[in-house]
C-alpha cells in the first residue's frame, strides 16, 4: 500500500486524512444537532466541549491534509474529463477546504466572544485575542451555522459526484479514494 499518491490512486496518508475528516464531521454534526434543544445542564456543557474538541481536531487534520496535498501530486482526472467538470471539481475542493478551515475558526472566535474558552481535550487552553462581545458572537453564530449548511450541501455534491463517476461514467474516481484496497468493480466491467 503506497504511502504517497500515485498517478491513479491516492496514497495511504491522503486517504487516511480524507476518511478521518469524514468521520469527525459525522461526530461534530451529530453532537451539534443533539445539543441544540437540550436544556442547559452538565450534559449540554459537556457536549459543547466535545463539539469544540472535534472542531479543533478537524481544523488540525484539514491543515495537515492540505499541506500533504500541496506536497503530493494529486491523481489526474480520468482521460476525457471535460474542462467544466475539472473546473467544478477544483472549485468544490477549494470550497470544502475553505469551509473546513473557516468554520472551526468562527466557532472558536464565537466561543471566545461569549467568554466560553476552548480547552482542547480538557487539557490544552487555546488562548484567544478576542474579548467578550455578544453582538459579534451572535453574528458569528449565524455565520457558523450557515457554513455548516453549506458544508452539508458540498459534501452531498461531493458524494453524488463520486457515485456519478462510479455508476454512470464507470471510471476509477471513487475507487482511488476508498480506504481499503479496491476490489469494488465498476458496474458493467464484471467478467
Amino acid at each position: 500500500m503506497p504511502f504517497r499518491n500515485t498517478p491513479d490512486r491516492f496514497g495511504f496518508l491522503a486517504r487516511l486524512f480524507h476518511w478521518l475528516i469524514f468521520l469527525l464531521l459525522i461526530g461534530s454534526f451529530t453532537i451539534a444537532w443533539s445539543m441544540q434543544d437540550m436544556p442547559l445542564g452538565l450534559l449540554k456543557l459537556k457536549m459543547y466541549s466535545w463539539h469544540k474538541w472535534v472542531g479543533a481536531t478537524i481544523f488540525i487534520v484539514v491543515i495537515l491534509r492540505l499541506l500533504w496535498r500541496l506536497a503530493n501530486a494529486v491523481p489526474e482526472p480520468p482521460a476525457g474529463t471535460p474542462r467544466c467538470q475539472r473546473a467544478s471539481a477544483g472549485l468544490s475542493h477549494f470550497l470544502l477546504y475553505a469551509i473546513l478551515i473557516v468554520m472551526p475558526l468562527t466557532g472558536w472566535i464565537m466561543s471566545s466572544m461569549k467568554n466560553l474558552p476552548l480547552v482542547y481535550l480538557g487539557l490544552v487552553p487555546i488562548p484567544s485575542p478576542f474579548g467578550k462581545n455578544e453582538k459579534w458572537a451572535e453574528i458569528l453564530e449565524e455565520v457558523h451555522g450557515t457554513l455548516g449548511l453549506a458544508l452539508l450541501i458540498l459534501v452531498g455534491i461531493h458524494v453524488l459526484a463520486a457515485l456519478y463517476h462510479h455508476f454512470i461514467l464507470r471510471d476509477n474516481v471513487l475507487r482511488r479514494m476508498l480506504p481499503w484496497p479496491s476490489r469494488l468493480r465498476t458496474p458493467g466491467t464484471e467478467t
